[in-house]
């Protein structure tokens, strides 16, 4: 069995106070929230901090809001459940709804957040075992190794991006609101992951994900996400597809497809206007899959192999689209 490590819990009373305690311990702290992720790491001792900030009381990030110019502020402390269970969401922005209620089961979204699942960490069937096993069958590149043992011989970590509403949110242009002692700073969600498992993503050590800012044009896409996992609840996805499409007297006017557990980050298919422009019916639905089958880079895990996961994204898309009725 394993126990989570001796650490410190900080509770602090405003967003400044926690910014100014994780500036002071940045080497030294994590940020928790709802912990549905980072709690089995600790357990894992995949992390072992001194101090934990608890920032979930922080009314400060929590809510959605639509403000004066029509854009819709998220904050990143507001539960899965509000977003999945939100009527104005429902209507406005289903895609991002739809992604939210798969994610996990009933009581982890209750809890977990959609800040802690956009800088949800990386997992792969090797990096998120016990320290015992990982001390047995020898260590990887994401921590404490050289060698990535899902892609030997690559020089980067190749651990998977699991989780679902960042898809959802690359689809609607989402911004991301950073925040730290010395100021904050906004970036679009594409520039917010890289493309190697290890890094991860570009938040520093002294900031927080404060907010998700979606803009009012995202309003009233159709949209729709699929995620194909072992078990209908809990399970994080294998691959999984957002899509939000605007259509103008039947006919597709702009089309947004991006992937995710199936890279090192969630990505959107940047060629998808170029490669499809046109194309109508069947052939678009047929252009977009093999866009999609292209771009996804799936490697081994014990629970479905490859090949499969491919195929999948290319019935999810196949399927999603004829329910937004382009077929």
């Amino acid at each position: 069995m394993t126990i989570l490590p001796e650490f410190e819990v900080y509770i602090p009373e405003s967003v400044k106070e926690a910014l100014a305690f994780l500036s002071e311990n940045k080497d030294r702290a994590r940020i928790v929230a709802g912990g549905t992720d980072l709690l089995p790491s600790l357990k894992q001792r995949l992390f072992e901090p001194q101090y934990l900030i608890d920032i979930k009381p922080l009314a400060e990030l929590q809510g959605i809001r639509v403000l004066p110019d029509g854009d819709i502020s998220i904050g990143a402390l507001t539960t899965i459940t509000e977003i999945a269970t939100d009527d104005f969401l429902t209507a406005e922005l289903p895609v991002l709804q739809q992604a939210a209620a798969t994610v996990a089961g009933p009581s982890l979204r209750n809890v977990g957040t959609i800040g802690g699942n956009v800088c949800l960490d990386t997992r792969c069937y090797w990096y998120n075992q016990s320290y015992f096993w990982r001390q047995s069958c020898g260590f990887c590149i994401k921590k404490d190794g050289t060698v990535c043992h899902v892609a030997p011989g690559s020089k980067k970590c190749w651990a998977v991006y699991s989780a679902d509403t960042p898809a959802a949110l690359l689809t609607l242009d989402a911004k991301l609101r950073l925040s730290s002692l010395s100021g904050d700073r906004i970036l679009p969600i594409s520039e917010f992951f890289f493309n190697d498992a290890d890094k991860r993503n570009v938040l520093r050590r002294d900031e927080i994900l404060a907010e998700i800012l979606i803009p009012a044009a995202a309003r009233g896409y159709a949209g729709r996400y699929e995620k194909f996992r072992l078990r209908g609840s809990v399970d994080y996805p294998l691959a999984g597809v957002a899509i939000c499409a605007r259509k103008i007297n039947g006919s597709v006017e702009d089309l947004r497809v991006a992937l995710t557990a199936v890279n090192p980050r969630p990505i959107m298919l940047s060629d998808l206007f170029r490669e499809t422009v046109n194309l109508t019916g069947s052939d678009l639905v047929d252009a977009v899959r093999k866009i999609a089958m292209k771009t996804a880079k799936p490697l081994k895990t014990s629970a479905s192999t490859m090949e499969y996961r491919r195929y999948m994204l290319g019935v999810m898309i196949k399927r999603s689209l004829q329910s937004m009725g382009i077929q």
